[in-house]
């Protein structure tokens, strides 16, 4: 699908200081991705805190993303956890209408077999409305997702594409070697981002992409273009941010970011923290400091 290549942004969910959903903050971080150039919005992922939000409040998000959003760039929703059938159900449930595609996560805690995850994403594919894409990410999961068991779930019609976050270079390099070409490798490491693509992957699902939108969509666009001196020029600059961000957990630190640039609230749900002083210090000086 070449909608959902280039750059995809995982969202966060904005809170005020009560805790409460933060719908201006929403609207304007919305905005904010689709007028610097993102390719696509990803909602009620992990950079979402959606294991935090009830059912109302996923319900909520997802409208006001698609009110804001008004079809101007597709729209992927995080459908994912540990119990097959619930998600089976979840997928069954989205609307082909609003959304492009689902991004379902490896099963978390239960740590399945490679049998067990093919099992799980066939059972989801197949009940799924609309594309899926499969979302490795170990070191949140407990289970790695292997490269031939990836290409095996890239045979069935409805499974599109990985975001793949395994922080291997090498396994996704192999994963894009076993795959067709036209199965989507996305990148879910923002500092992997641009040699996945380099290397034959379709882009990335970024987190740093929604504080500097127009930067890393460049960045992206000139690295599936093989513009390999303009890819690098951005590449570089944007390191040490990503590095700080991810410093303190996700999405601690893009939250803090977020904050510095008058986007959101610095304000996260437990059992997440604000990071601390000396790294908000450091982000700080990094964002004041910043040109592309």
């Amino acid at each position: 699908m070449n909608e959902l290549t280039g750059t995809g942004v995982a969202l966060v969910t904005p809170f005020d200081r009560s805790g409460h959903l933060d719908e201006q903050a929403l609207s304007v971080l919305v905005n904010h991705q689709i007028n610097c150039g993102i390719n696509y919005l990803v909602v009620m992922g992990t950079t979402g805190e959606s294991v935090t939000l009830s059912k109302k409040e996923k319900e909520r998000v997802l409208s006001l993303v698609l009110e804001e959003n008004q079809g101007r760039v597709p729209v992927v929703l995080g459908v994912g956890g540990n119990d097959t059938q619930a998600v089976v159900e979840a997928a069954k449930s989205v609307n082909a209408d609003d959304i492009a595609a689902v991004l379902s996560v490896c099963p978390m805690y239960n740590k399945p077999t490679q049998s067990g995850l093919k099992a799980h994403f066939q059972a989801v594919a197949n009940a799924s409305n609309v594309p899926v894409i499969l979302y490795n990410v170990p070191g949140r999961t407990a289970s790695n997702l292997l490269p031939k068991t990836v290409a095996e779930l890239s045979e069935h019609p409805n499974i599109i594409g990985i975001k793949e976050a395994s922080g291997d270079l090498g396994q996704a390099m192999e994963v894009i070697g076993l795959v067709s070409s036209d199965f989507l490798v996305i990148s879910g490491d923002d500092h992997l981002a641009l040699p996945m693509t380099l290397m034959g992957g379709k882009g990335v699902i970024s987190v740093i992409g929604q504080a500097y939108p127009s930067e890393f969509s460049t960045m992206i666009q000139a690295g599936l273009k093989g513009d390999l001196s303009k890819a690098l020029a951005l590449h570089y600059p944007l390191l040490p941010v990503i590095e700080l961000i991810f410093e303190q957990g996700n999405p601690a630190g893009i939250k803090c970011l977020l904050a510095e640039m008058g986007l959101v609230q610095n304000a996260l749900r437990l059992p997440l923290v604000q990071v601390d002083e000396t790294l908000a210090e450091r982000i700080g000086n990094f964002a004041r400091q910043f040109k592309s």
